[in-house]
């Protein structure tokens, strides 16, 4: 928010300097981000009066005014403004004076006519944007010969005040005169709102029909206005300094009675107004054409005023332009109201309108200012334009009102909070301070909040009052103390950042994709799973929550290989929604690690002979990461996303870990993939939380034996199962097996294939006899031979 300096020095007027009014207005919570210059430096130009006007002879748009100068006495200076009349008061650089932009102002001649000065417009002064040809005008009693420098205060500075949108009270010349009370303690000048006695009967019939959004309306006539009248210098300077552009005189006095008191106005042209005012909610084909020209459908949801037949505005919004004031205007009809925040925030986002009122209006403005409002703008609109004003109608539904809020205050808790002790006197005092009236009881203070300080609604926000009163910069300092301990981590949980460690070691980089995917690549990846839709997407492609990680990871593959990267392995830790059979809209989140590895093994170099990716490659990683939690297994299965052939799931004591595979080729040529082989992987985290702790052994001292083992068997036996029969009958003192060739082709019966294993035997406490080695190996080919009728190779 911008402010005058000046004009809030009119309110209340503390003993400090500019900078240290800043200062503690910063430290207290509403930061001055700038002090502004209101004008660029000029000098020597004074309040000049037109006394002779008429045309120059050489030239169709300029004027030769004579103007009283004051001390100087009488000018001649030649002007090209498009608005000189008799009498009129303007700004006069004299010879020698010094404009903005270091313009020097020298005495000239003007197509043969001697020109001592320069009449100036807004513009050449920086007070304003663009004049259009118009020269500066002021009030018929300003002082002839004064600077008008000094006239307009232009040693004023802008303050742009940061308020932050739970602060909707400081909205206001009012509003920030209050929190420079409360952090000086210094008493507030507030000027006397002259209340005028209606001088007509005339009153328009208010019905509010949705009182629960509009609790309060006021509102009344003002007849005989002049309109077309010029705003008032030094009202025009107040708005240009709060950064609102004019419009016309009274528009200005809404905008003006808005920035002062905070009370958001509108001004309706009377004669556009049918009937009564209606307070409703819009009917579904209605349309209004808004002051800023674009024309809207009106919901059944929005708030509107409306005359008898027609809408006016968008309630606390924007009015519509056929009811707008003009300079035509001689009859209007003043508007204050209070809107209930959620409704105008709902609304606004709605229409995507912003405004002035709009924003004080979703932040809450005071709920007994709207008479008051009424009574200073009739005041204004009075002096200047004239007129004859009506009594002041009046609707009012006190249970929709928000009310006054009491808080139960600790001085314990002040304490505690604080971290150091205040004194009763001194909270009462800043409490005193903040309006709030407070009542001593044994505890602390029962505080009556003041209606206007929504914000406030429990102990801690009091707490945070008397804190920021008494200075953050004060508080003392307290060295934390604390017991300095580690927290046990258990053993048998799952590490993730281990977890994320191990995939890094292998070469994987994380990725981090969004739960939102497009239904397209949700029916290609997992078809099985009706995935919720949202109801309001951010995108079309980002319309449905995802049932696994895959789609993302392969949308990053995807933008990787079209940046020319030729290895690509990437995992990422996240939730994905399954829906809950017979329950609609409801699902369950799971964590799940999810990977992909696609192109080259390794990279490429001279050592090795490149190659790529294969479904053991990423089996061995997945073994490497999960193998110290526990025994796998890894089973044949199917998946819709994955090769028929090179799918497995992944299990530990008989229950679904994961499942890892090859994309399905036909899904690599519809996504566009440059690569043929892309490996995905899914574990559920949940499942391997909880693992069996570690268990330390002695390492043998005595020599391992090997034994290898070749053979035939049915080419649809697991080599997996194989290897569990021999651990479950080599007992104790098979310490490891692993296969070392596996061969279909010449020489291998038909459907079948051969397999050669290597057992290692050992005894922690002795030597094994080649008897007892011998025994093993026997009892395992009889039950290789029982159970799969392998055949031995020679």
């Amino acid at each position: 928010m911008k402010l005058s300096e000046l004009w809030l020095r009119e309110w209340i007027d503390p003993a400090i300097s500019t900078d240290e009014l800043s200062q503690k207005l910063t430290l207290s919570g509403l930061e001055v981000e700038a002090l502004i210059p209101v004008a660029e430096k000029f000098s020597n130009v004074v309040i000049a009066q037109i006394v002779e006007l008429k045309k120059h002879p050489d030239a169709d748009r300029l004027h030769v005014c004579e103007v009283d100068v004051g001390q100087a006495g009488l000018l001649t200076i030649v002007c090209g403004g498009t608005n000189l009349k008799l009498g009129m008061k303007v700004p006069a650089a004299l010879v020698g004076a010094v404009l903005p932009h270091n313009i020097k102002i020298n005495r000239s001649k003007l197509r043969g006519i001697v020109s001592n000065g320069m009449l100036c417009s807004g513009s050449e002064l920086t007070l304003t944007e663009d004049s259009k040809g118009m020269i500066l005008e002021f009030a018929a009693d300003a002082p002839i010969g004064k600077n008008v420098w000094d006239y307009l205060n232009l040693s004023d500075r802008i303050m742009d005040i940061s308020i932050t949108p739970n602060r909707g009270d400081c909205l206001s010349v009012l509003g920030i005169a209050r929190e420079v009370a409360a952090v000086t303690a210094c008493k507030m000048r507030i000027p006397p709102v002259l209340v005028l006695e209606p001088t007509v009967p005339d009153k328009l019939f208010v019905k509010v029909q949705a009182p629960e959004e509009c609790p309060l309306y006021a509102g009344r006539v003002i007849f005989e206005v002049k309109a077309d009248i010029p705003t008032p210098i030094w009202l025009q300077e107040r708005l240009r300094r709060s950064g609102i552009r004019c419009i016309s005189f009274i528009v200005d006095v809404m905008n003006y009675v808005m920035l002062e008191l905070g009370q958001p106005m509108h001004a309706f042209d009377l004669q556009r107004i049918t009937g009564d005012i209606q307070v409703r909610r819009a009917h579904l084909t209605e349309e209004l054409q808004l002051l800023d020209s674009q024309t809207v459908k009106l919901n059944e949801d929005t708030l509107i005023i409306a005359d008898s037949v027609k809408p006016l505005a968008i309630a606390g919004i924007m009015g519509g332009m056929e009811s707008g004031v003009t300079f035509q205007t001689r009859h209007i009809f003043l508007e204050s109201a209070f809107f209930q925040p959620s409704s105008i925030a709902r609304t606004r986002q709605k229409y995507n309108l912003n405004s002035e009122s709009s924003y004080r209006f979703e932040r809450g403005v005071h709920p007994d200012l709207q008479v008051q409002a009424l009574e200073r703008a009739t005041e204004l609109i009075l002096q200047v334009a004239g007129g004859q004003a009506g009594p002041i109608v009046e609707v009012r539904q006190q249970q929709y009102l928000p009310p006054q809020t009491t808080i139960q205050l600790r001085a314990a808790r002040i304490h505690k909070i604080a971290g150091f002790t205040l004194e009763d006197a001194m909270i009462e005092s800043f409490l005193g301070r903040l309006s709030f009236v407070c009542e001593k009881n044994i505890s602390g203070w029962q505080v009556i909040v003041p209606v206007y300080r929504s914000d406030l609604v429990l102990e801690i926000d009091l707490i945070e009052e008397i804190i920021r009163l008494y200075g953050y910069e004060k508080l003392p300092l307290h060295h934390p103390i604390a017991p300095l301990r580690i927290n046990a981590a258990a053993e048998s949980k799952l590490n993730l950042s281990l977890l994320r460690n191990s995939l890094c070691h292998l070469g994987y980089h994380e990725a981090i994709t969004y739960s939102f995917i497009d239904q397209k690549y949700q029916q290609i990846f997992d078809p099985l799973h009706k995935p919720n839709v949202l109801i309001n997407p951010i995108t079309t492609d980002m319309a449905v929550m995802r049932t696994n990680l895959w789609p993302g990871l392969v949308q990053t593959l995807l933008y990787n290989q079209n940046r020319q990267q030729t290895c690509v392995r990437l995992f990422e830790i996240g939730l994905r929604f399954i829906p809950v059979p017979k329950k609609v809209g409801s699902f369950s989140q799971q964590k799940v690690l999810s990977g992909l590895l696609s192109g080259t093994a390794l990279p490429e170099q001279w050592g090795v002979t490149c190659r790529a990716v294969d479904f053991f490659d990423l089996k061995g990683d997945i073994e490497n990461i999960i193998g110290s939690r526990g025994v796998f297994h890894f089973k044949s299965a199917a998946h819709p996303a994955l090769h028929p052939g090179q799918t497995a799931e992944i299990q530990r004591a008989g229950r679904y870990v994961g499942i890892l595979g090859a994309l399905h080729p036909g899904i690599v040529q519809e996504i566009g993939l440059s690569s043929t082989q892309v490996l995905l992987f899914e574990l559920l985290l949940d499942e391997l939380d909880c693992a069996p702790i570690p268990k330390v052994l002695e390492i043998s001292k005595f020599p391992a034996i090997r034994r290898d083992i070749a053979m035939y068997v049915d080419q649809t036996v697991p080599s997996q199962l194989i290897q569990d029969t021999i651990v479950e009958v080599g007992g104790e003192l098979l310490k490891a097996i692993n296969v070392f060739d596996v061969y279909q082709g010449r020489g291998v019966p038909v459907d079948h294939k051969s397999i050669a294993l290597s057992l290692t035997l050992q005894h922690s406490s002795r030597t094994l006899l080649d008897e007892e080695v011998a025994d093993v190996m026997s009892c395992v080919i009889s039950v290789l031979k029982q159970k799969f009728a392998v055949e031995l190779r020679g």
